[in-house]
């Protein structure tokens, strides 16, 4: 899975995946964020304009990229999910813990 990363190791950074998140394509994605949180980022951003899909694996990476972020006094925010995963996000109530938002 390639991952578009822009501003690395700044305080505040956007993260876009290049393809789905589900639990094939997660690894390296997770390690990806988990250097950046450790290289200083607190607020992030994950840009899903060029995702289609979410599965379980990705909700509880984005739960745990959350929780791991607000330790760190810093923010996870999700920008261009499509309908049907800003959909999901709803009714899973994932909005709630951090900002989720649209094309």
């Amino acid at each position: 899975m390639n991952n578009e990363t822009i501003s690395p190791g700044a305080a505040a950074a956007v993260i876009q995946p290049a393809g789905d998140l589900v639990a094939a394509t997660l690894p390296a994605l997770r390690s990806t964020m988990r250097d950046m949180v450790e290289s200083g980022t607190r607020h992030l951003t994950v840009d899903l304009a060029a995702v289609n899909a979410v599965d379980s694996a990705g909700i509880g990476l984005l739960i745990s990229a959350h929780n791991t972020l607000k330790k760190a006094d810093g923010e996870l925010r999700v920008i261009h999910a499509s309908a049907d995963i800003l959909e999901l996000f709803r009714t899973m109530r994932i909005h709630q813990h951090f900002s989720v938002s649209g094309n």
